[in-house]
């Protein structure tokens, strides 16, 4: 008997909260969207790190190295990638931007990202303010690699981000967005960009 009125106590309570949830939602005003006086063309993109952001807040070479890696597929070194980087990183504070991270899409049917400061250790118990070439290609944004308590090897579940050129980087707010790639330690793709291995077949 004590269960019984206990389950219905607690479906009443339940019901109660989904309606408030609904009445609240119902209640919500929509965000005004202000219109900006000046023509799309002048601030159309104007939160994307495109080919005109490139130009700006990178050199020559590496504007033209990254480009061909855009277009072309070709392979980006770490300096490189640390000129890149430096660019990248004055275009967002520039705006505003206080973190980064990298996004990805898992096989969740959602996105999924990794926020960071534009921080790190100076090795002497300090912080320094840096955004290398090694942060922007590579991240690990999952957990599993800490100790669990478990009997699986942590190392087997580690997962990795890396950067695609190919898809510029955008700020949300204040955080710079770097689209990614998701791959398991040994390589296999874990989310919906990372092309298709012609070694494993189409997938079906």
């Amino acid at each position: 008997m004590y269960l019984c009125r206990q389950y219905n106590t607690n479906t009443i309570n339940m019901s109660i909260s989904r309606f408030n949830a609904v009445e609240k939602a119902s209640n919500r005003k929509a965000v005004e969207a202000v219109i900006p006086d000046i023509k799309v063309s002048e601030y159309y993109g104007e939160n994307v790190f495109n080919r005109r952001a490139m130009k700006k807040y990178l050199s020559k070479e590496t504007y033209k190295a990254l480009t061909l890696a855009i277009d072309n597929g070709t392979p980006i070194d770490r300096e490189i990638a640390n000129h890149v980087a430096a660019g990248m990183r004055m275009w967002a504070l520039e705006k505003g931007v206080t973190h980064y991270t990298h996004w990805f899409q898992p096989l969740t049917d959602g996105t999924a990202e990794k926020h960071d400061a534009f921080v790190e250790h100076d090795g002497n118990g300090g912080m320094i303010e840096e955004f290398s070439g090694k942060l922007l290609v590579q991240q690990e944004p999952d957990a599993s690699s800490f100790p669990n308590g478990g009997l699986r090897n942590t190392f087997e579940a580690r997962g990795y981000s890396a950067w695609d050129p190919s898809s510029p980087a955008f700020i949300v707010d204040d955080t710079l967005c770097i689209p990614t790639v998701f791959i398991a330690y040994t390589g296999e793709a874990l989310d919906y960009k990372t092309p298709p291995d012609p070694l494993c077949g189409s997938p079906e």
